[in-house]
């Protein structure tokens, strides 16, 4: 089963052009899996990114090139691309979205038997579906695992931990972050240049035309919906006045 929020969800093949400005360190690396493993179970990432000074861009972005596969690295960047661009338009923090987006997959391609175990041991699994389906599971492992490490930023974590399947409540780095990673520059699904237009525009209701799609996406392909992303989409037309 996969909870992705999207068609292209693992990003663009690796014969396609980067849209990041900096320069690839993953693209000569065929695998991140082992770097991923051996970070997320580091006992403190202090002396890799100096989780306790103002956000280092240029550290997250060596770590995040040195961790992912080419392919991940450069829907990383996108990401990245994306939120700084729409954290400029709306009057938030540009280094913080970016530090985020560098940040948000860095667990994403350890296999998901070891994301379970690590889910486990860090008591992460909220639902039956966090567990049946383990794709969902990276966002809080590396949201953790940089708390435990020394990031207090909470906003920042629960932008890392959310951008899955969302969260109600959702702050507007939260949107920002969860919409930037289905709308990337690299994504060229139907509608994805609507989605972009509609964040451009309005963050909140652009949040929600990507839950939205995301909903529709999955119920037009028979695949389940987790009950983090119906509470999602449930909390953002309460919040925001669509209706119910």
């Amino acid at each position: 089963m996969d909870w992705e929020k999207g068609p292209d969800s693992e990003g663009r093949p690796d014969s396609e052009k980067s849209s990041g400005s900096e320069k690839d360190p993953g693209l000569k690396k065929s695998s991140g899996l082992k770097e991923s493993i051996d970070l997320i179970k580091a006992p403190d990432l202090k002396k890799v990114l100096d989780l306790k000074k103002a956000p280092d861009l240029k550290k997250a972005l060596d770590l995040a090139g040195r961790t992912l596969s080419a392919r991940r690295f450069r829907h990383t960047l996108g990401v990245a691309s994306l939120a700084e661009d729409l954290a400029r338009r709306h009057g938030l923090d540009p280094a913080r979205a970016r530090y985020a987006a560098l940040l948000h997959d860095l667990a994403k391609e350890i296999p998901e038997e070891q994301q379970v175990c690590l889910a486990k041991r860090w008591h992460l699994i909220r639902y039956p579906e966090d567990e049946s389906c383990p794709s969902v599971l990276h966002g809080p492992l590396v949201s953790y695992w940089l708390a435990k490490c020394g990031l207090t930023d909470r906003e920042l974590l629960a932008a890392i931990a959310h951008h899955t399947l969302g969260a109600p409540n959702m702050s507007r780095l939260e949107m920002l972050i969860y919409s930037a990673d289905l709308a990337e520059p690299g994504r060229e699904f139907p509608q994805v240049d609507n989605l972009r237009q509609a964040l451009y525009d309005s963050l909140e209701e652009g949040t929600l035309a990507c839950v939205e799609h995301t909903l529709h996406y999955l119920e037009e392909s028979h695949r389940p919906i987790h009950p983090l992303t119906r509470l999602t989409h449930e909390d953002l037309r309460r919040r925001h006045g669509f209706g119910t």
